[in-house]
């Protein structure tokens, strides 16, 4: 699997980093307990098996292009009833843009996961997996003490086989395909 991932300024990745620390310290299920070097908070655009050939290039060119896109952060839910709790992102009409120029570049990729396609994609920074909607009321009241502000600036792809991650920027070099 190969996504596109948004990354935060650096004040609403504090912001988002300090809810984590908060629903851990409440008892409560969070990516502050997920120690893998990857784990950051991220918005995903997309996840397919594999980019297609000449993909990426255009990818760090779209981000390029956008970046950065401002974040306006909504309520916090549980998405499909036990699953993530997220804090939904308000989709602003450059978040929106991004969204689909980056699915008119990956959308005959194979494998490509539904959920992330334009129409079905709810954009949110995950803040824990996992998630009982009984605890919903709880963790809304331990994470919304505040609701940081800031953008993406930055854009990077998780490789599910390696579990790495490369920026999707103009600096980094093009992996060997084969």
């Amino acid at each position: 699997m190969r996504t596109v991932e948004l990354l935060c300024s650096a004040p609403l990745e504090d912001g988002v980093r300090a809810a984590w620390t908060r629903l851990a310290e409440a008892g409560l299920p969070s990516l502050a307990r997920n120690v893998h070097p990857t784990n950051r908070p991220h918005l995903t655009l997309a996840a397919v098996d594999a980019f297609p050939p000449g993909a990426r290039e255009r990818l760090v060119d779209l981000c390029a292009a956008a970046l950065p896109v401002p974040v306006r952060l909504d309520r916090v839910e549980v998405l499909d009833g036990s699953a993530p709790l997220v804090w939904l992102v308000r989709p602003t009409p450059e978040l929106v843009a991004l969204h689909a120029a980056v699915w008119d570049v990956l959308g005959d990729a194979e494998g490509a996961n539904p959920w992330h396609r334009p129409g079905r994609w709810v954009p949110h920074l995950s803040l824990a997996l996992r998630f009982r909607d009984a605890d919903r009321r709880r963790a809304r009241a331990v994470v919304c003490v505040d609701r940081p502000a800031g953008e993406f600036v930055a854009a990077r792809s998780y490789d599910g086989e390696s579990r790495t991650v490369t920026a999707l920027d103009a600096d980094t070099p093009v992996p060997p395909t084969g």
